[in-house]
């Protein structure tokens, strides 16, 4: 028996080599395949192998007893993890009742995952080790099951009903890219130097990526070299693909997601409506059959919205009363979700804040006022604001490298600074701290100004770690979109977007999830520096440090970095993915170490990203034409930034309250309006405006966008429920087609 040198291993949890961790064995092939102990101690050699195996040894079972322990913490962690979730249904399936609870689909679903990973957690702690675990993946459905992600839930929902179409239109891409993938292995295939086309699931993989155009010119350069007419192919490809259908795939998905918004509008609508009539059927009283008396409006409210105050809920009561009457009607009390979110305060009696200085002061701040209201000093800043970022851009272009900070403030810094600050200086006692701060493009220009100070202080004191401060220094620019109104109008949608994008960004974080957990579980460890030398991209992982004259120079694809490692490098390679831009590199590194059917991972992926981000775009562009469409139909109107309604209440009318309030013991809600009689008093006064502000949504948008057809639609539900119920009251069934009530009677846009 020969002695052979303990061949070294690699772990995966190591950067280093480390000796085979069990005893060595000889394997004999003579003697029918025996294995032999290798266990001599006679030699020195023998000896200092041995003790090598002895601690290889020791090593291994320290990291199987490690790994055993992580197995047992991790997996006790998920089943609490798991038992709080089968806390939280069980009081839901109380809550509800059984029959209702295995009715519910979502519920449904979320159980059956859960009994699954509590199978495999106690499966995971018997057995002591893991195994493949895809469902894992499934963790997210305990995330958008929350009463937080209701927006993620109606953006999937948005997704599987915008399906359908998008599918057909899917299927016919896939159609052309099968018969074009046979068509250029027929054309393709006898030239032995394309790569692309030798075999058909080659030419059908290498057309897929074809239509990413990640791959483009390379795909077509072997034949194009060998024959300059088959770059048709090509060219034919790619217009019928690319520019014909997956915009078709573009305009059919914003179709679609055009008319399910207007349906979900319309059935939110009749749906308030319904609401609001049985709501008001309630609250009527056969004395008081013809409308709705404030005591029980009151009451309406401290259960719809407990923590209005006595005032508010008056003002709410007063601004829905069109008809002055001590009743609500149901004409007026159509428009309760349009008024019960208004914000009320009462109205200044001064139309500046320095009308009651003296009269030296007065002059000088109207005239502060007068010139920070003025078109020349409007457009005087925009302009330093144009020469700001012109200078900024020629100092930019003249930085050689190196260090970009100086110890030394330049003087443009400084000067463009303190320009700023005098604006900001003059804004503020001009219009007061209020009214400055009330503007959104105000606080923008205060953070900017305030971001650029505190730059200049880590410049001027030498404090590096706040020098990234100093690039927001461009910002400022964003200020010369104020000129143009589509600018404007750009920039609105945009931050009308941000609540919405931002569940659009989780809805995709949670694909990411979906697929990072399947990626972990199939392709961690795969990847490394020097693999793939089989692949047409070995080029891309290759790592080779060698000698240049007196040089080392190393020559490094960096592509290795793109791996399912972990959940952040998982992130990272899947946003690369998503980008498509040499995606095909990752996949064809991954499976040249896997296998072929690797690649379906990264196509589904790639599809699945395809039709979020194409609803992204839809919905983008949705807002964006909705958005153009109201300014164009309301050209005649300024700027709108909300909607405010003004309503004047008598000291009478407050007395009355105080005394309604007395009666029922509410100490509260009659102190809160008696400070209001205080108020009067102090100013001498028999009255108080109050104005109630509040954002303009979309659903005000649309109501005003589809005006026409929303009276169509009133008419359609007033017949569905007359036939529904043809005992009900003939003037509920003629109120309900009537138009409801602009909130523009007595109101003012807010600029």
């Amino acid at each position: 028996m020969q002695w052979r040198e303990p061949p070294a291993i690699y772990f995966e949890d190591y950067g280093s080599p480390v000796e085979r961790s069990s005893y060595l064995i000889e394997l004999n092939t003579n003697d029918g395949g025996s294995y032999d102990v290798i266990n001599d101690a006679s030699s020195p050699a023998a000896g200092d192998c041995c003790a090598q195996q002895g601690s290889a040894r020791h090593n291994w079972e320290m990291n199987y007893q490690e790994a055993a322990i992580y197995l047992q913490v991790h997996a006790t962690l998920e089943l609490f993890a798991l038992i709080v979730v089968v806390f939280e249904l069980s009081m839901k399936m109380r809550w509800l009742g059984f029959q209702t609870f295995i009715r519910h689909k979502r519920t449904m679903v979320k159980t059956c995952v859960l009994f699954v990973q509590f199978i495999e957690a106690i499966v995971v702690l018997v057995r002591q080790t893991s195994h493949v675990r895809i469902t894992r993946a499934l963790r997210c459905i305990f995330l958008v099951d929350c009463r937080y992600c209701g927006a993620v839930r109606r953006n999937l929902r948005q997704i599987f009903q915008s399906l359908p179409p998008f599918i057909d239109i899917l299927l016919l891409l896939l159609f052309f890219m099968v018969i074009f993938a046979i068509l250029g292995f027929y054309l393709f295939s006898p030239n032995h130097s394309d790569p692309y086309f030798n075999t058909l699931e080659n030419s059908l993989v290498n057309l897929f990526v074809l239509l990413t155009t990640s791959n483009f010119p390379d795909v077509m350069m072997p034949s194009y070299a060998r024959n300059p007419w088959s770059c048709v192919f090509f060219i034919v490809y790619l217009s019928i693909e690319l520019y014909f259908i997956m915009n078709l795939l573009l305009a059919v998905v914003f179709d679609t997601f055009n008319d399910i918004e207007k349906r979900k509008f319309k059935s939110l609508l009749l749906h308030k409506r319904t609401a609001i009539q049985h709501a008001y059927h309630l609250l009527i009283t056969k004395q008081r059959p013809s409308g709705i008396s404030f005591k029980h409006f009151e009451g309406l409210l401290r259960f719809y919205k407990p923590r209005m105050c006595a005032r508010e809920r008056y003002l709410t009561f007063k601004a829905l009363n069109q008809s002055n009457t001590s009743l609500v009607s149901l004409k007026d009390f159509y428009n309760f979700y349009e008024v019960v979110g208004l914000k009320w305060k009462a109205k200044r009696n001064r139309e500046h804040w320095f009308d009651d200085l003296p009269r030296t002061a007065f002059l000088i701040f109207k005239g502060i006022n007068i010139l920070v209201k003025s078109r020349v000093f409007q457009y005087t800043m925009y302009t330093v604001v144009a020469v700001n970022g012109i200078w900024i851009l020629v100092e930019t272009f003249m930085l050689q490298g190196g260090n970009f900070f100086s110890r030394n403030v330049p003087w443009s810094y400084i000067v463009f600074l303190t320009i700023y600050g005098v604006e900001l200086l003059l804004k503020t006692t001009g219009l007061g701290p209020i009214e400055y701060l009330s503007s959104g493009w105000n606080l923008f220009d205060f953070s900017v100004t305030l971001f650029a100070f505190l730059g200049l202080m880590a410049l001027a004191f030498n404090m590096e770690p706040f020098y990234f401060i100093v690039v927001l220094r461009p910002l400022q620019l964003l200020r010369l979109f104020k000129l143009k109104k589509r600018y404007r109008n750009v920039l609105d949608t945009m931050f009308e977007l941000f609540p919405r994008m931002a569940s659009l960004g989780l809805t995709l974080l949670i694909f990411y999830y979906c697929f990072a957990i399947v990626g972990m579980e199939f392709f961690a460890g795969v990847v490394y520096p020097n693999c793939c030398n089989t692949s047409t991209v070995a080029d891309s992982y290759r790592w080779v440090n060698h000698t240049v004259g007196n040089k080392t120079v190393v020559e490094e694809g960096y592509y290795y970095l793109n791996n399912f490692d972990n959940i952040l490098n998982s992130f990272v390679t899947l946003f690369e993915l998503t980008v498509v831009n040499d995606w095909y590199i990752i996949m064809e590194g991954v499976t040249s170490q896997t296998t072929h059917w690797s690649r379906l991972y990264f196509m589904i992926f790639y599809i699945v990203t395809m039709v979020v981000m194409t609803i992204i775009v839809a919905f983008i562009l949705d807002a964006f034409v909705f958005r153009m469409n109201y300014t164009r139909k309301n050209q005649d109107s300024e700027e709108d930034n909300g909607i405010v309604l003004e309503k004047e209440i008598s000291k009478e009318e407050v007395v009355g309250i105080i005394e309604l309030y007395k009666r029922s013991s509410a100490a509260t809600e009659t102190a809160q309006l008696q400070k209001i009689v205080l108020q009067m008093d102090k100013y001498g006064q028999m009255s108080t405006l109050f104005l109630g502000r509040r954002s303009r949504t979309k659903s005000d948008l649309s109501m005003k966008m589809y005006e026409e057809e929303i009276q169509e639609w009133y008419e359609e539900h007033s017949k569905k429920e007359e036939s529904q119920t043809p005992l009900q009251e003939p003037a509920s069934a003629s109120n309900s087609s009537l138009k409801p009530l602009s909130l523009r009677q007595r109101s003012q846009t807010v600029i």
